[in-house]
């Protein structure tokens, strides 16, 4: 609880009725220089000659309260978003942050009341470790249910509940290499794209906070970047702080090279916005020492550090820990789990659940026997930021509770026999080092895919782990940990298999009796798998005697597709796909129930089941929620935030972020998926008629609204999410094949009809213009379409837009940056200084930029791949420009060509030695005469060596 009211002479940072700004001007210049450096690290020092207490930012909270003790578990944020509900989103994050103030009411410094949620990357690749925290492939519904979430979390009222923090700025979606790797974002993906899933959140004020990722965006480490203070700050209504990933800073001089020595990459990291630093865990010496080194050196001032202090005293001041009272003082711990929360788990468990297929089976019609399969069939798995499961209802139990049920695990069972005897294990509850005797031991045999396997003892029921000193016990509930040291791969040898434990890479071996592991594969014991009893085989028993079977297949959050860790295939683990299989050839009217944080290519199954449902891990009422929606209690709610693929083989490179490109997301992609983005079934049958829009003919800054009328024809009440999207038929650049612009979620009885609508503000329909550097609506006809899904489509409108016509590229404006291109190949975005902008580097001979449309002056005759109707003199008089200064890079040199139209066999306008430079960021002016340009063409910067970089083009007279 906060300090009691004072008498008058209290500072002015603890009267509430100043503003935030007011008070945080007090409070700054009260403080010493050495207090504020205080207050740039993750565990903000306390200032007890003022009474402020000790600041703590970092808590977990992406769908519920995580690492603290039970609390209310909710569905991933994946399914979250699945239920296309930002209401009942928002209750989720309510109920969330004030579990988190129940929390800190008890232990102030441990929970501390900065949240780390929501994550607001757009959902680009499925094969991403950690698409379980975000919402959807599509930015703008990313916006809707970050903004929906964290307004729950920081409540409704004019003091903070929590402070939350969108996670994590910028281009972040892959683990493989994450602290090295640079995405590379193009301007339109960089706008249209990336930063359009954060803004919503901070614009409406409900996020008051950011992390920046791992990774590097174009060459710069994203800490480091420019954005933080040219958008971000800019959208907020009021200061945001911006907190380091963990251990993040350290990267900028160790992994990343960025700077020679961290008070230098400090130093940068401060100046471009980075409020505090999550490094060293509470250890806060060394981060500071190199701050305070910083400044010594003069590559901080005292105005940077007072700018940086600012952002953190303003959300403590906001938070109303300088109040006398906040609206949140009388939370206590009844909130936590209390029966209104777990309804509210219960119910956003049950909207997210999706039905992908359906020829009937469902709902289940009273069935005498249910077999109830499969190694998800009775558990329920948290994920790293999970908060500890209270209670847990899985498929078997809520089933259980609702008919009669059969249950088989379906995992095989094996004996591991070596040269000298069997490996054995422990029958004590705790379990016990293994062992190498006589008497065979058993061991369940858990396939997670991407070749990750568990072994289960069967002699306690406890997985077998790797401990710190290389032995194995069997001794670990299941996975589980930040290095989960429960999985192995199975490596075949000629007189059997090794098995090499995943954390540490090392086999198992046995020395001395003991199962330990070993650096030599050499050393590795062989093994021989003896089957003990086959899964599938009792699976397939167990369905033949039901009426039907429930088959629960899924993913291990902590294992293949984590953090840290991508996946490199979207196939089902092939034993579960086996044992699936078996099970329907036992039994026809057969449902594969998914549960997991990541789309699965279930081909086979969507060839022959009946029946297919799929919902994120859903939390301690998934259970429950389940049995509703197979048993028919319930329509089946959720929506797919993302495309399905029929394979991996459909998806780009992992590091391609340039969705424009390569054809990636429902956006651009135009194969076809195995589900498409939106999809999702209902028991009933909805029909849609009597479309209609409030204008065919709209002008910049007016409002498109849609009408349409949506009817239950079936003869149950269902949902159903109608969804808006829009395609712009021509335009000067690559538009989406279709784009969601809305949506309404509605539950229809039988025969019930409902006028749904929404408002598509014109804005909303703009792109990047390259050549302009600003958004642009443009002159252009557009298509409204209405549908079930992406894929589904039942209505179409057309309308026109009366926007901006492009017009050629203007040379005589100033210089073309090299990044804002129109077209690429065997090219990359790099940093151009170490502090802000971009430049192209060629990644091999005979790549290229492509600058459309450039008006060169004077007249062109000929045929071009521009505009060249008419007679142009672009500022250059007759004769068109006279040269070309190019601003380049090399490490060793190398030579640029400038094509006219094509970049193969264009007309040579001229061409540049390029000298070897002193450093990536030591830029040259180079400059060639320019023959034949003239009129309207498209001009091609092509490299003819690798390793040469461009930053800019400028034309002269």
């Amino acid at each position: 609880m906060n300090e009691p009211a004072r008498h008058d002479q209290d500072p002015a940072f603890r009267n509430p009725a100043l503003s935030p700004a007011e008070r945080v001007d007090d409070l700054l210049g009260r403080l010493t220089l050495d207090e504020k450096i205080g207050l740039l690290h993750q565990y903000q020092a306390p200032v007890e000659r003022l009474g402020l207490r000790g600041f703590r930012t970092g808590t977990e909270a992406l769908h519920g309260l995580a690492w603290h003790g039970p609390a209310t578990v909710f569905p991933q944020a994946v399914g979250l978003a699945s239920t296309w509900n930002p209401d009942l989103v928002r209750q989720v994050g309510e109920a969330t942050g004030d579990e988190v103030m129940a929390f800190h009411h008890k232990d102030p410094q441990s929970v501390g009341r900065n949240v780390w949620a929501p994550v607001v990357n757009p959902l680009r690749d499925p094969r991403w470790g950690r698409n379980e925290e975000g919402y959807s492939e599509d930015p703008w519904l990313t916006g809707v249910m970050g903004t929906a979430y964290a307004s729950g979390l920081r409540g409704g009222q004019a003091v903070l509940k929590t402070a939350p923090t969108l996670k994590h700025f910028l281009g972040y979606n892959n683990e493989t290499d994450r602290c090295v790797t640079s995405s590379v974002l193009p301007p339109r993906v960089l706008h249209e794209y990336e930063l359009k899933a954060f803004r919503p959140a901070l614009e409406a004020g409900a996020a008051v906070a950011v992390m920046p990722s791992y990774n590097l965006v174009n060459g710069r480490p994203a800490h480091l970047s420019p954005l933080i203070a040219g958008h971000l700050r800019e959208w907020a209504p009021d200061d945001i702080l911006v907190v380091s990933d963990a251990y993040a800073p350290g990267n900028l001089a160790g992994l990343q090279g960025y700077h020679k020595d961290l008070p230098e990459a400090y130093a940068h990291a401060i100046k471009a916005g980075l409020d505090s630093f999550t490094q060293d865990d509470a250890d806060t010496a060394a981060t500071l020492g190199h701050v305070r080194a910083a400044l010594d050196r003069g590559l901080l001032t005292e105005a940077d550090i007072d700018a940086a202090a600012r952002h953190a005293l303003s959300i403590r001041v906001r938070l109303g820990e300088f109040d006398p009272a906040t609206p949140y003082d009388d939370i206590t711990h009844d909130v936590v789990n209390s029966p209104e929360h777990r309804r509210l788990a219960r119910e956003a468990a049950r909207q997210s659940i999706t039905l992908l297929k359906n020829d009937g089976l469902l709902p289940l019609a009273a069935p005498r026997t249910v077999a109830v399969i499969g190694p998800l069939a009775d558990a329920l798995f948290e994920d790293w930021y999970s908060g500890t499961l209270p209670y847990q209802v899985t498929a078997l139990a809520g089933l259980a509770e609702r008919c009669e049920t059969v249950y088989c695990e379906g995992v095989d069972r094996v004996a591991l026999r070596t040269e000298g005897g069997y490996v054995g294990a422990s029958a004590d509850p705790a379990g016990g080092p293994l062992y190498v005797g006589s008497e065979r031991s058993c061991f369940d045999v858990f396939d997670w895919g991407g070749g990750a396997y568990a072994f289960r003892s069967c002699a306690n029921g406890r997985h077998v782990s790797a401990g710190e000193d290389g032995v194995l016990s069997n001794d670990q509930p299941g996975p589980n940990g930040w290095e989960v040291r429960q999985t192995f791969r199975i490596e075949e040898r000629p007189r059997g298999v090794v098995l090499r434990n995943i954390s540490s890479g090392r086999y198992v071996t046995v020395a001395g009796g003991v199962v330990r592991t070993t650096d030599d594969p050499d050393a590795a014991s062989v093994l021989a798998l003896e089957p003990v009893e086959s899964g599938a085989a009792r699976a397939a028993e167990a369905a033949a005697r039901a009426d039907v079977a429930i088959v629960v297949l899924g993913d291990h959050p902590l294992v293949n597709g984590r953090e840290t860790e991508d996946r490199a295939t979207l196939a089902l683990p092939e034993r579960q796909e086996a044992l699936l299989k078996a099970v329907h050839a036992a039994n026809p009217a057969t449902v594969l129930v998914v549960s997991s944080g990541y789309p699965f290519a279930v081909t086979w199954a969507q060839e022959h089941l009946p029946a297919i449902v799929w919902s994120a891990h859903g939390g301690q009422e998934y259970g429950n929620a389940l049995a509703e929606v197979l048993l028919g209690d319930e329509d089946p709610g959720g929506r797919l935030t993302q495309t399905w693929y029929r394979s991996a083989a459909d998806l780009p490179d992992l590091l391609d972020y340039d969705v424009i490109a390569c054809d990636a997301t429902y956006l651009y992609y135009r194969g076809r998926p195995l589900y498409p983005f939106g999809h999702g079934l209902s028991y009933t049958r909805f029909a849609y008629s009597g479309l209609e829009l409030s204008s065919a003919d709209l002008a910049e800054g007016g409002t498109l609204t849609v009408r349409v009328t949506v009817t239950n024809a079936g003869e149950r009440e269902g949902e159903e999410v109608v969804q808006f999207y829009t395609h712009q038929r021509r335009s000067r650049v690559k538009q989406p094949l279709r784009q969601l612009r809305g949506f309404v979620k509605v539950r229809l009885a039988p025969g019930e009809s409902r006028t749904v609508s929404v408002d598509v503000p014109v804005g909303d329909l703009a792109f990047w213009d390259v050549t302009r550097g600003r958004f642009v609506v443009e002159d252009a006809a557009h298509t409204v379409q209405v549908g079930a899904s992406s894929g589904d489509i039942r209505l179409c409108a057309p309308f026109r837009v009366r926007g901006e016509r492009i017009p050629p590229r203007d040379l005589t404006s100033g210089p073309l940056d090299a990044a804002d291109h129109d077209e690429y190949d065997g090219v990359v975005l790099c940093d151009a200084a170490l502090d802000s902008g971009d430049a192209v580097r060629s990644t091999g001979p005979g790549a290229w930029i492509a600058f459309k449309d450039c008006d060169f002056g004077g007249d062109f005759g000929g045929d071009s791949g521009g505009d060249s109707s008419g007679a142009s003199d672009g500022g250059f008089g007759d004769q068109g420009p006279s040269a070309c200064l190019l601003a380049v890079s090399s490490d060793e040199g190398g030579v640029v060509t400038l094509r006219l139209d094509d970049p193969l066999i264009g007309e040579v306008a001229g061409a540049v030695s390029v000298p070897p430079t002193a450093s990536r960021h030591d830029f040259v002016e180079v400059s060639t005469p320019l023959a034949g340009a003239a009129g309207v063409r498209d001009l091609y910067v092509v490299y003819e060596s690798e390793g040469v970089t461009v930053s800019a083009l400028g034309f002269c007279p």
